[in-house]
Formats: structure tokens, C-alpha cells, sequence
């Protein structure tokens, strides 16, 4: 059987003659220039894994050289010459934090086969796997000797970004997510071609991870389990905790990441004061709010879970609030007010919004809580977005289908619109001695943003429409980062902040 016509591996020794080849031809236009056998073989010795090549019927016809530097030593002002260390590779340091690509060459006899999209791929896995902070290169600009009578080197380079003019280097560099940092001067002698002029490249590694844990390290992959909880009576406090722990001993088994409560999931409790009206029972009901968010703290220790202790009441300064807990399994806690009032929440219990919109660190990346209403306010969302939130939760009790799908919809949309996950819990059933809460209807789920890594349909998991029931399900949040920087769509980069922007007002209270 015959080897591959084609096969990208690490360049070796042996393929020397070929690679000097394949550089005279390339660079046939500024005098076919090439390494030495000498250079190679240093260079080989110093970082054979940063070496790449891509052979057919079994010769080098594509490369692509690397060396590891400490950026900051090299600095952003430099030549060729200084940042390859007189081209002795001097300035390669394993404890470097940046990949610098010193060479990319592709035979032009097989310059319509893509392979140098495989090399830049090779050369970003690479930069991947040893987790450093980006790709840097110098590019040449061979097109711009037919302009440089006409266009600065700036002016020449927002052309072919416009996709004006056609730059065989820089346009291909473009294509493959790298963006340019500045233009060089002098960069690399005798190349009369760019006019010794060059582009300073660079391309993100969005993996990166600085300081890197060997444990407790910030999760990629994170499991949410979702409670869809079913009203019923309680004869008091005790059997209502009962539950909650029930549901909180479940789902750890799981070893899940969050757990997310509804909105006013305790309301059964309010059938204890239906003698009174609905203002003055609602803030009875607020007196167990400080008990719940101690023993949802205690069972996120016990249970060694993050919960979302969904909505409930709270009586401060005089003044009624609806707040949402997050207990973290650490032992710490925080919470957010729930900003947006109902109708009948300002009518019949005379509830205040709340004035701090919060971003909350968790071992498993940035988290925002949109109780309920909020949930339909884009400005919020976008806000957390923009502090890079990648899961919002949303606690909420609906009690009709029009109220459900509004919240539903909304959620959707805020997860494409900001390029994250929106998880949603709810209550079901009914409640015949509790006014104001005597129907709930819910169908508790998982949003995604709308890309080819995601479900079609946006939706990663959903419960069963009004039955008591547990979700579970797994978010990839390296998948975020994939969208954020190279997906079809990009909701947030492709904002017009020229047109339109979006700020908090100072609280005056």
C-alpha cells in the first residue's frame, strides 16, 4: 500500500534538501533565500515540536518554523534579525509565553491545495497545547511594491482588510484570525518586495490559562441540575426543608455543578396567613427568607454544590425587596435584587426594585441571576455580557402560558444576543388557599446561543411542561470561546458602539 500523497508531521533533518527547495522557490522573488544545514539542525535541536511540515509523495512542500519567546524581552519594535537572536535561535526559552512563527512556506506549484490553513492550524493546536498566550508573527506584504508609489504601508493594509487589494500573504494571515498589531520598519532587509516593510501579527489563544492550576482549577465543562418544583402543602418550615433538601441531596449525587431553585418556591407557606390580605401575607412570609438563605448555604457545603436559592421576599429599611441568593460551595454568599417589579407585584404587595446589577465569580466561570421579570429587559443581560457572564439563571413563577412564554422567549433571545447560557426553573401546579399564587405553569430549560457547536434549536435541555421533575445537563463553556472569536455570527463583537452604547446610571439612593 502506498503512504498518504499528502501528510503533515514534524519536520526532521532528512527533509533538508527539500525545505532549501521549497524556500528558493518560494522566495524566488527577493533572491530564493534559505537556511542553512546548520540553522536547521539548531533549530531542530532547540524545539523539534514547534517544526512542521507537509509532504507529498514523501518531499517537504510546505513548512512552518516556530520558536518559543518571552515576549516581553523581545518587545514589539523589532527586526527579524533580533527576534530569531542573529538567527541562532538564541532568543528561544521554553519558559516563554508566546509562540513566534519565523517562517511559513508553501512550494507555489501547491499554493491551491490550502496547505498553508493546515500549517497555521497545526501551528494554533500547537500554541494550544502548550498553553501559551498567543501566535505572533511578523508578515511580509510582497503585493505592496505595486502600490507603495501610491499607499502608505497603513492605507495599504485598511485596503486589503477592506478586501480592496489582494495581499497573497496578508490577506491569507487575515483570513485565519490573526490581526495585526502594527506595521514594522525594516523588519526584514533586502525584502524589496514589502519594501522592508511588515506586519506585526498576532492570534489569541483563547485557551489560555495563566498561572495554571493543577487543582482547583476553573471549570470547562460545567453540569447544571434544575429543579421544576411541584406546589403542594406543607405542614410547616420543617417539611418544606425537607424537600428542598431532598432535591439538593438528589442532584449532588450527580455531581452537579449549580442547582437552580424557581421563584418563590416556598409560596405553600403563605396558606399559613390567608386570613390576611396579600400585602401583609407576603411579608410574613419574607420572615423565613434570612432561615432559608443559612440552610441553602449549609447545604451547598454539605452537598458541595453552588445553589441558586430561587426568589424569595425580603423586608429591609421598611421597604419590601425580592432577592435571590447564590450559596457557593465554599461557604460564601452573595446576592441579587431583583431589579423589575410586575404589575401585581407593585399592586397587591407593594414590592421595590432593587438598584445593583451583580456579576458573580464562581469556580465554574461568571455567572449573572436575572429573577423572573428581569428576564425581559435586554439592557441587564447585555450589561453582565459585557462582564464576560457566561451562564444566567433565571428563578421565576409564571401562572399562565402567555406569562411562561413571554419569559421563555426572552430568555432565548438573551442567550443568542449575548453569547451565553440562560438556564430557567419554574413552579407547577396549583395552590387553592394562597391567593395571588393559586396556578403556576412552567416548562423549566436550557438555552443556548444559536451556532453550528450548539443545537439547532437553541435549546440544550428542557423539562417536561408542568410536572415535577429534575434536568440535568452538561455546558461546554470552551464552546463560548469558540463562538465569541470564530463563530458564523457574532452578536457581541459585531455591535455598533459607534451608533449606540449601554451604561448604568449612578444609584441615587
Amino acid at each position: 500500500m502506498e503512504g498518504p500523497l499528502i501528510e503533515l508531521r514534524h519536520l526532521q533533518y532528512e527533509d533538508y534538501y527539500s525545505l532549501k527547495n521549497v524556500s528558493i522557490k518560494a522566495y524566488s522573488g527577493i533572491g530564493g533565500q534559505f537556511w542553512s544545514k546548520d540553522n536547521l539542525k539548531n533549530l531542530l535541536q532547540l524545539f523539534p515540536e514547534g517544526q512542521i511540515c507537509i509532504t507529498s509523495n514523501g518531499k517537504v512542500v510546505a513548512c512552518a518554523l516556530s520558536i518559543i519567546v518571552d515576549y516581553n524581552k523581545i518587545g514589539e519594535n523589532h527586526t527579524y534579525k533580533q527576534v530569531t537572536g542573529d538567527y541562532t535561535f538564541s532568543t528561544h526559552t521554553k519558559t516563554g509565553d508566546v509562540l513566534y512563527g519565523i517562517e511559513v512556506l508553501v512550494h507555489p506549484e501547491h499554493r491551491n491545495k490550502r496547505l498553508g490553513r493546515r500549517l497555521y492550524d497545526a501551528r494554533k493546536e500547537l500554541c494550544e497545547n502548550l498553553n501559551l498566550k498567543s501566535i505572533i508573527a511578523g508578515g511580509r506584504i510582497p503585493n505592496y511594491e505595486n502600490y507603495s508609489d501610491k499607499l502608505s504601508p497603513r492605507e495599504y493594509l485598511e485596503n486589503v482588510r477592506k478586501r480592496e487589494i489582494t495581499d497573497q500573504v496578508l490577506s491569507f494571515q487575515l483570513a485565519n484570525d490573526f490581526h495585526v498589531k502594527k506595521i514594522l520598519k525594516g523588519y526584514l532587509p533586502g525584502d524589496t518586495e514589502s519594501k522592508e516593510f511588515a506586519t506585526l501579527l498576532e492570534w489569541h489563544n483563547i485557551y489560555y490559562q495563566d498561572n495554571l492550576r493543577l487543582i482547583n482549577s476553573e471549570k470547562k465543562n460545567v453540569r447544571l441540575g434544575i429543579i421544576q418544583w411541584q406546589m403542594r402543602t406543607f405542614q410547616n418550615f420543617e417539611t418544606l426543608v425537607e424537600q428542598i433538601e431532598y432535591f439538593v441531596d438528589s442532584l449532588s449525587r450527580y455531581k452537579v455543578d449549580f442547582i437552580l431553585f424557581p421563584e418563590l418556591f416556598h409560596a405553600p407557606l403563605l396558606a399559613n396567613f390567608d386570613e390576611m390580605d396579600e400585602s401583609k401575607a407576603i411579608r410574613m412570609l419574607a420572615r423565613y427568607t434570612e432561615s432559608l438563605r443559612e440552610i441553602f448555604s449549609d447545604f451547598s457545603i454539605k452537598y458541595n454544590t453552588n445553589i441558586i436559592a430561587g426568589c424569595l421576599p425580603c423586608w429591609e429599611h421598611d421597604k419590601l425587596y425580592s432577592i435571590s441568593y447564590l450559596c457557593r460551595r465554599d461557604g460564601t454568599f452573595d446576592s441579587q435584587y431583583k431589579i423589575h417589579t410586575t404589575p401585581s407585584e407593585s399592586k397587591f404587595w407593594g414590592m421595590n426594585g432593587g438598584h445593583d446589577i451583580k456579576i458573580f465569580d464562581t469556580d465554574c466561570g461568571k455567572i449573572g441571576i436575572l429573577p423572573s421579570y428581569d428576564i425581559e429587559f435586554p439592557e441587564i443581560a447585555r450589561i453582565q455580557a459585557e462582564g464576560n457572564v457566561q451562564i444566567l439563571f433565571v428563578p421565576f413563577v409564571s401562572d399562565s402560558k402567555n406569562s411562561y412564554y413571554r419569559i421563555r422567549r426572552c430568555a432565548q433571545s438573551r442567550a443568542i444576543e449575548n453569547e451565553c447560557y440562560v438556564a430557567i426553573a419554574g413552579c407547577v401546579g396549583n395552590l387553592p388557599k394562597v391567593t395571588n399564587m393559586d396556578i403556576q405553569y412552567a416548562q423549566s430549560a436550557i438555552f443556548t446561543p444559536s451556532d453550528f457547536a450548539f443545537p439547532t434549536d437553541a435549546i440544550l435541555a428542557q423539562a417536561t411542561p408542568n410536572t415535577e421533575m429534575t434536568l440535568i445537563a452538561d455546558l461546554d463553556l470552551d464552546l463560548l470561546k469558540q463562538l465569541h472569536e470564530f463563530g458564523n455570527h457574532k452578536n457581541l463583537k459585531n455591535r455598533r458602539n459607534d451608533l449606540y452604547e449601554i451604561h448604568l446610571k449612578k444609584n441615587k439612593e
